[in-house]
């Protein structure tokens, strides 16, 4: 019979610098020699004995949005000692939303496998995750699936705004509102450079509701940050503070032994995935948390996920689908006002970091108090979830709508098809003063999705023809199988599957075919008869894309469609246990 002493040896055995031992076929040696290189950066014994908590760095002079990094780690470093535990900081791929070609969504599993790998292998008995930028919370939560430790996420934060004219601006909604503004000809050369210089006012990320704001509050529905660490903007000592308590919190996660599955379970999805509708939140949440989920053994089941929109309105009151910014989505309290407004739809017994559950921290918040930004739910400002989920001859495997951003005249709809076959046609002609258009056209775009492209881009945001934008449209139904920031708006049809580069109904939709768009009825189909489509696709056989070497091979050879989360097929979970929400 094993005793309790016994147990407490077998785990520091396992712990700190003796965890992962580098092979040397002798691991008394293999630790003799660990500890001779990192004294020779000066550590002691006494410090050496400590639990090891790493602390991922993805700071980067290609990445504003982590541009607080430095700060962020010595808060961490602070929080880790200030609870007993040696903290040591290494770099991961660090991905900008801006500056990686062809897309961010592109490197994203490769970040994720950077970093399971470096969790892997090196010694650690817990983790702190910074990240900020879109795809670079995603992709750590789904490497720290993987691995399986204790890990917790600290985000690096919005952005302050920023003001033009007297106009408060914050990227990135405003950077499309004043772009579109430019090409309808509203705003001149002068003005455009004018707005440039103030939409981003500080490091930090988007100050709307994008994806890496969406991505924080869905990090904290999760329960794998702590309480309030979605909301407090980059460059302000609240997000300090959070940042020394995550050190903290850390520690006592490796004492503890709390590992990341007993965090992101089934209950956990849910949670998320109600809050992603309640927030408003980016359409690239439902992949990312598909591709999280997967990590897990759990599936995302799209149509439960429409039916819980039918109970869960949008309560946040920010751009692009309300007026406000994340700033005031902290001073208004943030995830704790909204989590305690939707506590009745909530998996209140969902475990958290803390070690308590969602309900418990909710109780334990400070009181609630007078703000407009997080509205009740008898009082929302979109009676349904901001995400609708569609079906039809055209998306077999779905597609989505993010309806509380779309033109509600627009979102009952049947339309003449105006197809681009990639994004290069979409250039050349978008702009053309021969291009066949009116605004109650569709316009299709094929080819952006997750092997289309490659790494299903954020194109799907097609912009108006230039001749209908100067003629004052301001919207118009869009059709892909790609992706559009979470800071943009309009009736726009995204994420269409399966993608037309592996011969999806989408791949075979021709000039002047009528599509009918439904969101009420949830559905996106093509009016031709399925004999039809089954000689259009007999007609024109597809060719998946393919490459000769490298990440693009492995991509386009493992990336899995954007239900399944676009992540690498290899990389999902050996088995699915379970369908979220249930």
């Amino acid at each position: 019979m094993t005793s309790n002493v016994d147990k407490k040896n077998k785990q520091v055995a396992s712990s700190g610098l003796r965890k992962g031992l580098t092979s040397y076929g002798d691991k008394g040696f293999s630790l003799f020699l660990r500890k001779a290189f990192i004294k020779g950066a000066g550590y002691t014994n006494s410090a050496l004995d400590r639990p090891v908590i790493g602390i991922i760095n993805t700071g980067s002079a290609y990445n504003p949005c982590h541009g607080n990094m430095p700060q962020l780690i010595e808060a961490v470093k602070r929080g880790v000692m200030l609870a007993g535990g040696l903290p040591m900081d290494f770099p991961t791929i660090s991905i900008h939303e801006s500056f990686a070609a062809p897309t961010s969504m592109y490197l994203r599993n490769l970040m994720s496998m950077d970093t399971e790998e470096m969790l892997r292998a090196q010694p650690m008995d817990a983790v702190v995750m910074i990240g900020g930028c879109d795809k670079t919370v995603p992709a750590q939560l789904m490497g720290a699936a993987s691995a399986g430790m204790p890990a917790i996420q600290l985000i690096t934060g919005s952005m302050l705004t920023g003001s033009h004219r007297s106009v408060r601006v914050g990227a990135c909604t405003d950077c499309r509102r004043y772009w579109g503004q430019f090409r309808a000809g509203e705003i001149d050369e002068i003005e455009k450079d004018e707005v440039n210089d103030q939409l981003v006012a500080s490091v930090g990320t988007c100050s709307v509701m994008g994806t890496a704001s969406t991505m924080a509050c869905i990090a904290e529905a999760l329960g794998m940050t702590v309480p309030g660490g979605a909301s407090p903007p980059a460059v302000t000592a609240d997000r300090i503070r959070i940042a020394e308590e995550t050190g903290a919190r850390a520690v006592q996660m490796a004492k503890d032994g709390l590992t990341i599955n007993q965090v992101l379970t089934a209950d956990a999805f849910e949670n998320a995935m109600r809050v992603l509708l309640a927030i408003g939140g980016s359409t690239n949440g439902i992949v990312h948390l598909a591709a999280i989920a997967g990590r897990m053994g759990l599936e995302i089941d799209l149509q439960a996920l429409d039916k819980m929109g039918n109970e869960t309105p949008v309560l946040v009151d920010l751009k692009p689908s309300g007026d406000h910014y994340m700033e005031n989505f902290h001073d208004a309290g943030g995830m704790t006002t909204l989590l305690r407004e939707l506590k009745p739809l909530l998996k209140l017994d969902a475990m958290t970091v803390t070690g308590r559950t969602l309900g418990q921290e909710i109780d334990a918040a400070p009181p609630s108090f007078k703000q407009d930004v997080v509205r009740k739910l008898d009082q929302p400002i979109y009676p349904w979830g901001s995400i609708a989920v569609l079906f039809g001859n055209l998306a077999p495997g779905g597609a989505i709508i993010k309806q509380s951003a779309a033109n509600e005249n627009l979102m009952e709809h049947e339309g003449r098809a105006v197809v681009f076959e990639n994004v290069q046609d979409l250039a050349t002609r978008i702009d053309s003063e021969d291009l066949d258009v009116t605004a109650n056209d569709i316009l299709v775009l094929k080819n952006i999705g997750p092997k289309g492209a490659p790494g299903m881009p954020e194109a799907g945001y097609i912009p108006i023809p230039i001749k209908l934008a100067r003629a004052g449209v301001k919207d118009i139904v869009r059709v892909s199988d790609g992706r559009m920031s979470g800071t943009a708006f309009g009736t726009i049809v995204l994420h269409v599957t399966p993608e037309s580069a592996i011969g999806g109904p989408l791949a075979h939709v021709r000039n002047g075919d009528r599509i009918r768009l439904s969101v009420k009825s949830r559905e996106i189909s093509l009016l031709i008869s399925d004999e039809e489509l089954v000689k259009r696709a007999q007609e024109n056989p597809i060719i998946e894309p393919t490459a000769e070497r490298g990440y693009l091979k492995l991509f386009l050879d493992a990336v899995t469609q954007a239900d399944k989360g676009v992540d690498f097929d290899f990389l999902r979970a050996a088995k699915m246990v379970g369908k979220t929400p249930k």
